[in-house]
């Protein structure tokens, strides 16, 4: 896995920090672009890069990956153990973060687009540690089959995910059910916001909900 993007924070305090995983076929530098525009002075970013594997959704063609992907229906199968992996891998990542700059974890975001956004929603509907909050673009909730109440230890971390109507990809009617499975299983602190119009992709009003977001929770 290549070197991640990071942006660190501009101010003479670090108040929080943000690890933000990319989707299918992409890199660090993709997202990082989008965030540049929106950063907040006291407030530390990362874009890691996944790893190069094949995946079978591109006719088992390698590409950077979280985890393997099979299809994109929400009835679909699942690579169960690679999702796990990818979520752990996140969650040690913000391990290393806390230990290395000294932020504790609930001043740590993570979030992710699409492949990288249902990572991030798995991992932070399942981590043993309170976290700061999770972002999901155009995303959906990985092994939701499987994911029960009892699994969910935080219930309260504050959740934001953002899905264009239009989207092609990745449904809107899978994230917006992805959004009230988590609510059901306990989540009560998710938010699901509507983009009219935008496909697979993101828009300067999704941005600006996304800075909102991280303000509210690490700037205040």
């Amino acid at each position: 896995m290549e070197d991640p993007v990071i942006f660190n924070p501009t101010a003479s305090k670090h108040d929080g920090t943000v690890i933000f995983l990319h989707g299918l076929g992409d890199s660090g530098h993709g997202w990082s672009a989008g965030f540049d525009a929106i950063r907040e002075p006291n407030i530390k970013y990362i874009f890691p890069t996944a790893s190069v594997k094949p995946v079978t959704l591109n006719g088992g063609f390698p590409m950077p990956s979280w985890f393997d992907i099979t299809s994109l229906d929400s009835s679909g199968a699942e690579d169960e153990t690679g999702i796990k992996k990818a979520a752990s891998d996140l969650l040690e990542m913000v391990d290393s973060e806390a230990a290395s700059s000294g932020i504790p974890h609930n001043k740590i975001i993570i979030g992710g687009f699409s492949q990288g956004g249902a990572t991030a929603l798995y991992a932070g509907a399942t981590s043993t540690k309170e976290l700061a909050g999770v972002v999901a673009l155009s995303s959906w909730l990985p092994l939701h089959k499987k994911v029960e109440a009892s699994d969910i230890v935080h219930k309260t971390v504050p959740v934001l995910q953002c899905h264009g109507d239009l989207d092609p990809m990745v449904s809107f009617n899978f994230g917006q059910m992805s959004n009230k499975l988590l609510i059901s299983k306990g989540m009560n602190n998710c938010s699901f916001k509507a983009y009219s119009g935008m496909q697979h992709g993101s828009s300067a009003k999704e941005m600006a909900d996304v800075k909102n977001f991280i303000q509210k929770i690490l700037c205040q």
